[in-house]
């Protein structure tokens, strides 16, 4: 039988639990930092449906759905951190990606709270019909 207080009482873990979230995740400001003075020092994987990527995402980011990581890895250099987000903290599609891609050796880390975190901060976004920002003029804000 699963026991919550057995759990939260065991500090140790919770500390490990809670430095891992703060090494392994990003907030939507420190990437907008990153995005705007250091562009080429990260890679960003947007794993949300297309239809949701093309109506806005995030700068520089690129659309790979978490069911076909595996397959599209050589979009990314294995030398940056990758960045994945999706909807919300409450959609497990980044942790599995990042998962996947940690498993091939890539590292990766996920945007806290996800695009709607992002969006609720009004930072840039992109709307674009095509994949790779660079390729789309249309940006809001």
């Amino acid at each position: 039988m699963f026991l919550h207080g057995e759990i939260t009482k065991d500090l140790s873990r919770a500390k490990k639990f809670f430095e891992d979230i703060i090494s392994y995740t990003i907030g939507p400001f420190t990437l907008d930092d990153i995005i705007i003075n250091k562009t080429n020092s990260i890679n960003i994987v947007d794993v949300r449906e297309y239809d949701d990527y093309i109506k806005g995402h995030i700068p520089y980011a690129v659309h790979i759905p978490y069911k076909e990581i595996q397959n599209h890895m050589e979009m990314l250099e294995k030398d940056k951190i990758t960045v994945i987000y999706t909807y919300s903290d409450s959609c497990p599609r980044a942790y599995n990606t990042a998962l996947t891609l940690v498993d091939k050796h890539y590292p990766a880390i996920t945007l806290r709270g996800g695009f709607k975190e992002w969006k609720k901060f009004d930072l840039d976004i992109i709307k674009t019909d095509s994949p790779h920002y660079e390729d789309s003029d249309e940006k809001e804000n």
